[in-house]
């Protein structure tokens, strides 16, 4: 009889105890809102901004109401209007052109490798087409940071970093997010920690940070965080940037802050299952693994696979018999978008040209999610399925 497995995708470990009573401290006293504090007190929003900006390494930290705030807070911040032109990956997830289009400019999507990450020789020749980049690390794959950062220098492009998938990663050493002027992680449910939905700004740049602090909602009440610049910054700002509303509570901030100091830990356990998996799927006829360059340190909440060549009904058939036997697989080549798969071409609010080498890649993406409830058992029967499946499928493709 073949293996099934019953475990859910969708199932994150229970949030730690030190969550749950930091949690009970705040609703037992029923300062959520981030600025309602006693006297001489800092509030859990602003000690998790400081030590954010402590674990990644950066000046300033802005906590928010989820990823894609922090994205949109971030935008304006280094100015893009409506009408501007901001370039971004192809491979990416609806909130990043969202974000983009929700000012009113526009995306501009340039290619994607095999190897998951933006394709540098297609930036650099568009990169005079704006003066912003939205480099959206996608599923935890990181590219060449310092030829991309090269390349943005040499034509004056800012990069905004989304970091929703890389928060722990590091290249060459160096903490994602720590590239461009600006970064941005989420701490939505899916995320490498979990406050349901939130997100968090970092930034070495005084204005940006400031302006970023007064959009997010401020009113005025700037002096009350502790991870930004000084009152003569916020003085040349002020007056002139609208209040948008994206705060993080102290409710949520209070959950993060243990998870923050297990984050490390964390890393280790998915990367142990990424691993297991990888190794499992590796050789299987028709599959190709998405090698990981040795400068990238990776955080493997996710892994992808690529079935190269494969026509829509041969995909659809390995997404179709993994299911049967408890393995959902996501794939990012489907005609329409199902659950979070969108892709370039459904995003009809921001019209782009055919990107050939994209949709060869995404026509054969296929992506599975790894939560930490999965033990190395549970990942390794996984790999098993897949490889028999993707096997059987090709098989009878060649055959």
């Amino acid at each position: 009889m073949s293996e099934v497995f019953t475990g859910n995708f969708t199932q994150q470990e229970p949030l730690p105890q030190a969550s749950l009573d930091a949690a009970m401290a705040v609703l037992g006293h029923g300062r959520l809102h981030r600025y309602n504090l006693t006297p001489g007190e800092t509030g859990e929003v602003a000690l998790l901004e400081q030590e954010f900006a402590a674990f990644v390494g950066a000046k300033y930290c802005l906590a928010t109401a989820s990823g894609g705030s922090a994205i949109g807070l971030a935008l304006r911040a280094v100015g893009v209007k409506p009408g501007d032109r901001v370039l971004t990956n192809a491979f990416t997830l609806a909130p990043v052109p969202g974000a983009i289009a929700a000012l009113g400019a526009e995306p501009v999507f340039v290619e994607v490798t095999d190897g998951l990450v933006i394709d540098l020789d297609d930036l650099e020749a568009k990169a005079g087409q704006a003066e912003v980049l939205l480099l959206s690390h996608m599923r935890g794959h990181i590219c060449d940071m310092g030829r991309l950062m090269e390349i943005c220098d040499a034509a004056n492009v800012t990069v905004v970093e989304d970091c929703a998938h890389t928060m722990g990663a590091t290249w060459e050493g160096v903490q994602s997010g720590r590239h461009g002027a600006v970064a941005c992680y989420s701490t939505q449910t899916y995320k490498h920690m979990n406050s349901g939905e939130g997100g968090l700004l970092v930034t070495d740049d005084e204005d940006i940070a400031a302006k970023a602090v007064l959009l997010s909602g401020s009113y005025m009440l700037y002096e009350r965080h502790t991870a930004a610049p000084g009152a003569e910054v916020f003085a040349r700002h002020r007056m002139e940037t609208p209040n948008i509303s994206g705060r993080m509570d102290n409710l949520r901030a209070a959950i993060l802050r243990p998870q923050l100091a297990e984050l490390p830990r964390q890393i280790g356990r998915w990367n142990e299952r990424y691993r297991s998996v990888e190794e499992g799927i590796r050789g299987t006829p028709g599959l190709t693994v998405v090698e990981r360059p040795e400068q990238e340190s990776f955080v493997g909440s996710s892994i992808q696979f690529l079935l190269k060549g494969w026509s829509a009904g041969a995909v659809g058939e390995v997404l179709e018999r993994c299911l049967k036997r408890g393995v959902e697989l996501k794939w990012f080549g489907g005609a329409e978008p199902v659950g979070f798969t969108s892709r370039y071409a459904h995003w009809r609010y921001a019209a782009s040209p055919e990107l050939g080498q994209t949709d060869g890649v995404l026509s054969g993406l296929m992506d599975m999610r790894l939560p930490l409830t999965f033990s190395i058992a549970d990942c390794e029967l996984i790999a098993r399925i897949i490889r028999a499946e993707v096997g059987a499928v090709f098989q009878a493709r060649e055959g």
